[in-house]
């Protein structure tokens, strides 16, 4: 060990000697980075991901809440339209029942018109106007005007899906990014040093740590976990044999009858906040800021968590990321 780090060579390094002898090295060898710098590298590529993974949780949770709305909107739309279509041949029927000759000749043009707004204009330039029934007319500009208010409250949705609909796919593409780069800077490590930089600070099974017993809905919530510990990690997964970190407390929980929300962010508003020093087994704890990663709390100062793509689900030190907080759901 140089200086007490470790070092990935390649090759034999070449020594370039001084111009006036006239040596170069024919292929000079390229040192490979410091073991430590490819694990700080690999650790900030995974953070990225995920980072960008629950960005895309995030918006496809709100893309659920606008199809939601699209869709109540649009039913409220055509409601709207039967209501404005009723008016409109109850202004017709009353031209009718009161006029002859012209007025007849005015409900024909109702009854053939495409653009209601024009017909409304018709009926304010007719003699006859003053005579119609005047709350009626009032109805029908009421329902025209909440037809249009509900015709762009719509398309306001619709551009409102298409543009999250754009960042899930951005969001997408920036995890494959991420996770591709760094699996590249691994696959240039021999296997045991891999293994070294994607098992720091876990434990692979659930017997390596003795979680304390807990009951309740904590204690069925803590028994999914840990029966995952081994499982793949995969970004925007939730089993049944991959997840990823929010996936992973989601099912937990669900297990319990306690319905989660699949994003970090998400569920740090699901639960009562908690402090660190009243942690109990069953707590989700959240990391960085802003927030894009969750564990569970299994006590003794341990937590179960989707780590990332090498990793997968494991066990580890509460305090191996960058502490946020802590809820307990239910």
């Amino acid at each position: 060990m140089l200086n007490g780090r470790k070092r990935i060579v390649t090759g034999l390094a070449g020594l370039a000697l001084a111009g006036t002898i006239g040596i170069v090295p024919s292929s000079p060898a390229q040192a490979e980075p410091d073991i430590d710098d490819v694990q700080a590298q690999v650790d900030r590529l995974f953070h990225q991901a995920e980072q960008a993974s629950e960005r895309y949780n995030d918006a496809r949770l709100e893309l659920a809440d606008l199809e939601r709305d699209l869709k109540a909107l649009r039913a409220d739309e055509r409601r709207q339209g039967s209501e404005l279509a009723s008016v409109r041949e109850d202004v017709a029927d009353s031209i009718v029942s009161q006029y002859t000759g012209q007025g007849v000749s005015a409900a024909g043009q109702v009854l053939v018109s495409d653009d209601p707004g024009s017909f409304l204009e018709q009926l304010t330039t007719m003699s006859a106007y003053n005579d119609l029934q005047g709350e009626l007319l009032g109805t029908y500009g009421t329902e025209l005007e909440a037809l249009d208010i509900r015709r762009e409250a719509t398309e306001k949705r619709v551009a409102q899906v298409s543009a999250t609909e754009e960042q899930m796919a951005a969001e997408q593409a920036a995890i494959e990014k991420k996770k591709e780069e760094a699996e590249s800077l691994l696959d240039r490590l021999k296997a045991e040093e891999r293994e070294a930089i994607l098992s720091r600070g876990t434990t692979r099974t659930p017997t390596e740590v003795k979680a304390p017993a807990a009951s309740g809905r904590a204690g069925a919530a803590i028994q999914y976990a840990m029966a995952q510990v081994g499982d793949a990690y995969v970004y925007g997964a939730a089993g049944p044999s991959a997840f990823d970190c929010s996936g992973l407390t989601m099912m937990a929980w669900a297990q319990a009858g306690v319905s989660l929300p699949h994003s970090s962010s998400a569920q740090f508003s699901s639960g009562a906040r908690v402090a660190e020093s009243d942690l109990q087994p069953g707590d989700l704890v959240f990391y960085y800021s802003p927030i894009s990663h969750v564990g569970m709390y299994i006590g003794n100062g341990m937590i179960v968590h989707a780590a990332n793509p090498g990793t997968g689900v494991v066990t580890g030190a509460l305090h191996s990321m960058p502490y946020v907080g802590a809820v307990r759901p239910g």
